[in-house]
């Protein structure tokens, strides 16, 4: 073979093996990647609510109760401050002050007229003394009352009966009696039929006191606002103490009542856990803006005789949010 020849051949054997080299070095082909592991969770159903077999129910303590079906008028809020007896009791002593000498000088008055003409009748100058004496007590008593009245009203419960059993328990101190007032705008023209008052502070679930009567009061020159003059009922309430004032307005409203001790909260929002069916726990949305002596009235999303958790509420949403949590 010519020499040339040989080195053609040998520079073309190089090429071939360069070639296959290059090939065999070059990466095949990956396989698709596995979805990932968010796309996965997303597509898949996650339970809904907390599912207990019955002796984790039992060992947990949780406990139901039945909605009920109940009526609640939407509310507006005000403050309260119960008046000192003292104030009251001086009223009264002024006005049945007045009203005594005022009867004494009238009486005197109408001797001294019936002896007129007889002979022990007295001088014309102590009957005109009386009767200037009469005048001025008599004023002196519509004075007392009309303090009274511009205290306390122009319509109170004792009316013009000033020796009224109500009046008496009041100076006495055996009710108590609160001024509330209520922003402007808050109620309507007409005056309240009853109050619900809170000690400020009161733990949620505390009773209220409730009113015997309401009426109108003067308006408060200090404080903006719609007065009413409450009496208490019972000595719930301290001379001097101030309260938070409830008065219902408008039509009342069909719902339940879920009691505070089955909200939770989570999240900034109050929930409640329903047991939809035995073993499962759904939690539910509540609207905390409408309290009551009970719990929270919650108008619309929960029925009468759904089973709400009462007790161990707190168990479940741990166990919700947290799904490691074993029922204690």
């Amino acid at each position: 073979m010519h020499p040339g020849e040989f080195a053609v051949i040998l520079l073309l054997a190089a090429a071939g093996i360069t070639a296959l080299s290059s090939a065999g070095c070059q990466r095949a082909p990956s396989a698709p990647t596995a979805p990932a592991a968010e796309a996965k969770d997303k597509g898949a159903a996650e339970p809904e609510g907390v599912t207990l077999k019955p002796e984790e129910i039992e060992k947990a303590g949780i406990k139901t109760t039945a909605l009920a079906a109940v009526s609640h008028a939407p509310e507006r809020t005000g403050y309260a401050l119960v008046a000192t007896r003292e104030t009251i009791a001086q009223a009264v002593a002024d006005l049945t002050s007045a009203a005594a000498v005022e009867r004494q000088s009238r009486s005197a008055l109408a001797r001294a007229r019936s002896l007129a003409g007889t002979p022990g009748a007295m001088p014309l100058e102590a009957q005109e003394a009386a009767e200037r004496q009469a005048a001025v007590d008599h004023a002196a008593f519509v004075l007392a009352e009309r303090r009274l009245s511009a205290t306390y009203g122009q319509n109170p419960p004792w009316k013009e009966d000033y020796h009224s059993p109500l009046l008496t328990s009041l100076a006495r101190g055996e009710t108590k009696l609160a001024r509330v007032t209520f922003p402007l705008g808050a109620l309507g023209p007409a005056v309240p039929a009853k109050l619900r008052l809170m000690h400020i502070g009161e733990t949620q679930g505390s009773k209220s006191i409730d009113t015997l009567v309401v009426w109108s009061a003067p308006a408060d020159a200090t404080i903006p606002g719609r007065s009413f003059f409450a009496i208490l009922k019972g000595g719930d309430a301290s001379e001097g103490e101030r309260l938070i004032a409830h008065a219902a307005v408008g039509a009342a409203e069909n719902g339940v009542v879920v009691p505070y001790s089955a909200a939770v909260i989570s999240g900034g929002k109050y929930w409640c856990y329903l047991e939809e069916k035995p073993g499962l726990f759904v939690r539910t949305e509540i609207d905390p803006n409408m309290p009551t002596d009970e719990g929270y009235f919650v108008k619309q999303g929960l029925e009468p005789g759904s089973q709400v958790v009462t007790t161990s509420a707190g168990q479940l949403l741990a166990r919700e949010t947290n799904p490691s949590t074993e029922a204690d």
